[in-house]
């Protein structure tokens, strides 16, 4: 047999390795179109059809991207095969699509038929609804940074990292935004080796292969000052107590330093004022909590030190320029709204 023949018996004997996306409302199109351009990029590559990618959405659920793009997709109960299941998520899921998508994936995995078999992937907030379902107990995971403190204490049965990405045996998981395509490469790297994963990084226009031991970047206004022990200090006590906030004369007597003092380092090092800076803090804790959880919009404003839902509501919509309601209906579907939601406050 000469070697185009072996080679057209292999294609027709090994079908595509099936790649299969779970995309949960607010879902990043960002992440969507870079795995979708990764894998179209690598079956170029290869000069074949290597992979075959498929989108499916949860049962009551619509394929709506954080921007309110809608995409078109099989519903999650025709998903027949799949070599590798990826769960793209973005922002909080209502929990009945959360604990929907969870549990098919369980039943899916502990079928006779594709038990150890297929690989199971998340990012962003997929990764949370895999731990939520212990489908990464006893695994390496990364998660989103902005989540990976909580998600430490809430899933003690996983080892979560701050670099970008990890990949653990039957497991694959990223942080935020462009890690899900260094977790990808690396993937790929693994099963085709490091010429093949350098060829579809530069058809992607980069340049180079992060390693899963980079931390995810995190902005400037979210790292603790490295310029001043004493205003790190501050930091953190203004991050250990954002239920009930401390007066600036308690931070600055707990750190050594006098509230003129105070002053003077944040000024120095953030060009802001204490009280700024806490207040900023807050609402921007309880803006993730918005976008991620599905406390009610009283709930999470009392958890951030506001004394009321008005007080709440009029001091998010003066920072943000919107209400806590608005800011949660930019990132829910309608039928996510609860109950609690609705009669929190305007």
């Amino acid at each position: 047999m000469n070697v185009e023949a072996s080679a057209l018996t292999k294609a027709i004997m090994q079908p595509p390795f099936s790649v299969s996306l779970i995309l949960l409302p607010g879902f990043s199109l960002f992440a969507f179109g870079a795995v979708r351009s990764l894998f179209a990029a690598a079956n170029e590559v290869g000069g074949e059809l290597l992979y075959q990618v498929e989108q499916f959405v949860t049962d009551g659920a619509q394929a709506i991207t954080q921007c309110g793009v809608a995409l078109s997709a099989r519903p999650i109960d025709q998903l027949q095969r799949a070599d590798l299941l990826m769960l793209v998520a973005d922002e909080r899921v209502e929990p009945s699509i959360a604990n929907t998508t969870g549990n098919f994936l369980k039943q899916y995995l502990s079928s006779s038929h594709h038990a150890g078999e297929s690989i199971l992937g998340g990012c962003g907030t997929g990764t949370q609804i895999l731990a939520e379902h212990g489908l990464l107990d006893g695994y390496r995971a990364a998660i989103h940074w902005q989540i990976l403190a909580d998600a430490v204490k809430r899933y003690p049965n996983i080892v979560f990292t701050p670099g970008l990405f990890e990949i653990d045996r039957n497991r694959i998981s990223a942080g935020a935004g462009a890690a899900v395509l260094d977790l990808l490469l690396h993937w790929l790297e693994q099963r085709h080796g490091n010429t093949f994963a350098a060829e579809v990084a530069a058809s992607l226009g980069l340049d180079r292969l992060r390693g899963s031991d980079e931390r995810q970047p995190v902005p400037a206004s979210a790292q603790p000052a490295l310029g001043s022990a004493r205003l790190k200090e501050a930091l953190e006590l203004m991050a250990a107590n954002l239920a009930e906030p401390l007066q600036a004369e308690d931070i600055a007597q707990l750190v050594g330093v006098s509230r003129r003092q105070l002053e003077r380092l944040f000024r120095q090092h953030l060009d802001t004022f204490p009280s700024r800076y806490y207040l900023e803090l807050r609402l921007k804790h309880a803006r993730r909590q918005l976008k991620q959880t599905t406390q009610s919009i009283l709930q999470v404003g009392l958890a951030c030190g506001f004394t009321s839902g008005p007080h709440f509501s009029t001091t998010y919509r003066n920072y943000f320029g919107y209400t806590p309601r608005e800011e949660r209906a930019r990132h829910s579907m309608p039928q996510a709204m609860t109950k609690n939601s609705e009669e929190d406050i305007q």
